[in-house]
């Protein structure tokens, strides 16, 4: 199993302190998370996008591509990729360039997006996102492989032997489908043969459970091979301690805000109390025991291979919010990689074996360029 630190980059008064950082040290904290996520041994960092309060983090290529120049090993995600609000064609020519200067240690996970306020912004309706999203990856998936493209596009000017660069470093880079409880995410991954991360972070496992059965179902009709399949989760928070009890103290004020929080503005409230969040929602809250016998759970019903969890302390203290990780790190994840198999595909650069040799796995390709060049200093890209 392979283990993702996520961020939305929320930027809001602390739960428990009340504290609201400025947004150069939000986005300073941001950077010094992926740095702790490499340096504990995590296998990918993800910035989310999202254009509307109380959110900073509309641009992750740009964010991305700083934790690039920071990091050498782990893999870069997007979490998600809002391609129903996009140029197809601009959002390649910045994923392309990102993919580039990290070495090919991009994924991507794409979506519709959430939230009526950026809809707005974009001048996206609900009732014309899914197609938006679908015809951009289409597109987007296109420039990808093929030297030249032409489309019949609805929603940007139709490209017709289009040329765009810089031309591609992953050959194709690897793109998840991010899906929260509708199947229009699911359906184009399945017809694609890509691989679904499911959000599972609002509601208890059912909803989510079903979608990736349905999911499942969609790649077989599809014709694609079931043991190619791979299926990522999320989860609703993070708090590894020694025991349950001290777990659910530490964790009851960040709980009790959020809640108040969710109830202030009207958000539907779902779990009414720390106890029945800790039991019934996807959060892994517990001793270490606790926390690897609820993913084995949540992998009974999944069979995901990948699991991200919160890059940020939301509310914790920052010695806790480290310390939890690291307990993480050496009683939790260890047991899972044993006991739950990695993706069915290599976790690294995509490229082609005939025309580039493929890096190792925790190697800088960049720093390898250079040797054979005959250049041996080590600049920060």
């Amino acid at each position: 199993m392979k283990f993702l630190a996520i961020t939305l980059i929320v930027h809001r008064p602390d739960p428990v302190t009340g504290v609201h950082k400025p947004t150069h040290d939000r986005f300073r904290e941001v950077l010094d998370n992926a740095l702790l996520a490499e340096e504990l041994g995590f296998d990918g960092f993800g910035v989310g996008e999202r254009h509307e309060r109380p959110f900073i983090s509309s641009s992750p290529a740009v964010v991305l591509s700083h934790i690039a120049a920071l990091t050498r090993r782990i893999r870069l995600f997007t979490a998600v990729t809002t391609l129903s609000l996009l140029d197809p064609v601009r959002a390649y020519e910045d994923y392309a360039t990102l993919d580039h200067l990290s070495g090919g240690r991009l994924e991507l996970i794409i979506g519709k997006g959430n939230g009526a306020a950026q809809r707005e912004l974009f001048h996206v309706t609900p009732e014309d996102q899914w197609e938006r999203n679908a015809e951009s990856y289409e597109v987007f998936r296109r420039i990808w492989r093929q030297d030249k493209v032409t489309a019949a596009t609805r929603f940007r000017p139709p490209p017709t032997d289009a040329e765009v660069w810089p031309r591609p470093y992953q050959r194709p880079v690897r793109v998840w489908h991010g899906s929260a409880t509708s199947k229009g995410s699911v359906d184009l991954a399945a017809r694609y043969g890509d691989p679904l991360f499911s959000a599972n972070v609002t509601h208890p496992i059912e909803p989510y459970a079903e979608l990736i059965r349905y999911y499942r179902e969609r790649w077989e009709f599809h014709g694609h091979d079931p043991a190619k399949i791979a299926v990522g989760a999320g989860t609703a928070g993070l708090l590894v301690t020694r025991t349950s009890q001290e777990a659910i103290e530490v964790y009851r004020p960040v709980f009790e805000s959020t809640l108040a929080f969710q109830r202030q503005f009207g958000l539907p409230v779902v779990f009414e109390t720390v106890e029945d969040f800790v039991e019934r929602s996807s959060a892994l809250i517990g001793s270490p025991q606790q926390i690897i016998d609820k993913v084995h759970r949540y992998h009974e019903q999944f069979g995901h291979t990948v699991l991200h969890l919160h890059a940020d302390a939301n509310g914790l203290t920052d010695a806790r919010h480290r310390s939890s990780l690291q307990l993480f790190q050496s009683d939790v994840a260890p047991v899972l990689r044993r006991d739950i198999p990695d993706p069915p595909f290599v976790w690294g650069p995509v490229l082609p074996v005939t025309e580039e040799e493929p890096v190792a796995y925790g190697e800088d390709p960049l720093v390898r360029q250079r040797a054979a060049s005959g250049g041996g200093r080590r600049d920060t890209v």
